[in-house]
């Protein structure tokens, strides 16, 4: 029975990936990829011949459909992103809706992703935690930057380098001053960074340092007392 594969893909490092990834990835009839070009290094470090098409978020709302039809066919399908693992800030949620609705199994390998290592690394507990990805843009940025000030968990989001400041300026103003957070920058790769302090210590380091590269920020929960 043909079926979907979910399949995560290095942050960084390319040595990240397991054994069973790279097998199923061989295997199947066709591999949906976030960007071709960014996948084509990976497949091609791996000898990986599998044909790939591109599956994003400007082109999956009109392709998912068309997606399942083809496993229903009998086809298998390997889903990838960039980096990471897919449906976690990245295309994949639809499709994997969408099978699930029209009863085409979905298998979904472990592996990485890029929030596991930073909260892990920031030392902050591990017990409760929440993701929240990206912060809103601006329609909703307030009121969810409000709404998260009170939260008692650690949290976890993803950041663009050039908002990286204007964030950490926005969680001292909402959160306090001295919360604590941690900055992971550029993780598994040559110039990793991992740094930890209260935001507004962060955000005096970043605006004398200009972070580059995929970032995570993990903010400390507000204290009980």
């Amino acid at each position: 029975m043909s079926k979907l594969y979910i399949i995560p893909t290095p942050i960084g490092n390319l040595e990240d990936i397991t054994l069973r990834a790279l097998r199923i990835l061989g295997e199947v009839d066709l591999i949906l990829a976030e960007d071709t070009r960014t996948s084509s290094v990976l497949l091609k470090k791996y000898d990986i011949k599998t044909r790939m098409e591109s599956h994003h978020k400007f082109n999956e709302h009109r392709s998912v459909e068309g997606v399942a039809d083809r496993i229903e066919s009998g086809i298998n399908i390997a889903l990838i992103s960039d980096a990471g693992t897919p449906g976690i800030s990245d295309p994949g949620f639809l499709l994997t809706r969408v099978c699930k609705d029209r009863g085409i199994d979905v298998e979904t390998l472990p592996g990485a992703t890029a929030f596991v290592p930073a909260l892990v690394n920031s030392a902050f507990p591990l017990d409760r935690f929440c993701f929240e990805g990206f912060l809103p843009l601006k329609k909703g940025r307030q009121t969810k930057l409000k709404e998260l000030s009170t939260e008692p968990r650690t949290m976890i989001f993803y950041e663009s380098p050039y908002r990286l400041v204007k964030t950490l300026l926005q969680l001292a103003e909402y959160f306090g001053a001295e919360r604590e957070a941690s900055v992971s920058r550029e993780l598994t790769k040559f110039y990793e960074e991992n740094r930890r302090g209260t935001v507004t210590e962060l955000a005096e380091w970043y605006t004398k340092h200009e972070p580059k590269g995929e970032i995570v920020l993990v903010v400390g929960g507000k204290s009980k007392d």
